[in-house]
């Protein structure tokens, strides 16, 4: 028996809101994905995808492994060029700029984080805005924002999808946003606002954020804080998406609010290690209308979005002769 076994645990909660499952969804698109690629090659080669991992970082290997493999169940020719976390700023340029000019190659992604935001954004300015399967080029920020987008990121591409698939509205809505990241956040925010949401883009200078958060039909947590939304920061009936991904492996590292689920201290006692996102699931499910569970979530939804992407860049590059 665990140590903290005896410790106070919050009961199994009384789930009110629907869970927004993402795999399925995720799996109806593949199929999707896989009629285009094949189509595709059918005629020519088969859509090409090259992923750049930069350092040792698991989560972020573990996050390649997957693309990769989804991408190949679905016929996209993946391949993962690894390079060291000491890799010079030259060095890693020289790599995407030969990508860039690989006629074989359709899609680029550079597997996220990088070691500091500087290089960050040299790189996103560096790729082929044709090639960019994630949308980071500035010239596809410009699109996106001006409602023409060439790739949509593929975390705010499947949070619409998904959203759309249980027929949640958003026109008219308020939504907050929470987390301002150029993958997640500030996309995301175009989208709606597209959409005709009225959207409040949240921050960690953001005054009273649960209050902002309590005025919102739509919450969505992308800020890498593990249980920071409780039901004290949700409206009744709410549709509530948790982006966040954070792994525990043990219990006095979660936070204070976590370590009472009865269901998360289950699972780390069958598994050595758990998987929470920004959202504290079971205290917020009680007063939510819809919510994404972590992991299951917008998760796979992220990865079908970087392989439609990825078609739809092999598509447009033949077209274009």
């Amino acid at each position: 028996m665990y140590p903290w076994a005896m410790l106070e645990t919050r009961l199994e909660p009384e789930i009110r809101a629907v869970r927004l499952e993402g795999a399925a969804l995720a799996e109806t698109l593949r199929e999707g994905v896989r009629g285009a690629a094949a189509a595709i090659a059918a005629v020519d080669a088969p859509p090409r995808l090259r992923v750049f991992l930069v350092g040792e970082d698991p989560a972020s290997r573990a996050y390649v492994a997957s693309k990769a493999r989804a991408a190949k169940e679905c016929g996209i020719a993946a391949e993962t060029v690894e390079l060291p976390s000491g890799t010079p700023r030259e060095a890693l340029l020289a790599a995407v700029g030969e990508a860039n000019r690989d006629a074989r190659v359709d899609g680029i992604l550079v597997q996220l984080p990088l070691p500091t935001p500087e290089l960050t954004r040299r790189i996103f300015e560096a790729l082929d805005p044709a090639k960019d399967v994630d949308g980071l080029h500035p010239e596809n920020v410009g699109l996106l924002h001006q409602g023409r987008p060439r790739f949509v990121p593929c975390t705010p591409a499947g949070i619409l999808a998904l959203l759309d698939h249980h027929g949640i509205a958003l026109a008219g809505r308020r939504a907050a946003v929470i987390g301002r990241s150029e993958i997640v956040g500030k996309p995301l925010a175009a989208l709606l606002t597209a959409r005709d949401a009225t959207v409040t883009l949240c921050h960690s200078k953001t005054r009273d954020l649960p209050a902002v958060c309590r005025e919102a039909d739509l919450v969505v947590a992308a800020i890498g804080k593990a249980g920071l939304i409780t039901a004290e920061w949700v409206r009744e009936g709410a549709a509530v998406v948790d982006v966040g991904i954070n792994r525990f492996e043990r219990l006095e590292d979660m936070p204070e609010n976590l370590r009472v689920s009865a269901r998360l201290r289950r699972a780390l006692q069958e598994k050595g290690r758990v998987f929470v996102g920004d959202v504290d699931f079971d205290d917020v499910a009680r007063v939510a209308g819809w919510i994404t569970p972590v992991p299951g979530g917008v998760g796979p939804l992220t990865v079908a979005m970087l392989l439609q992407n990825t078609v739809q860049a092999a598509r447009s590059r033949r077209e274009a002769g």
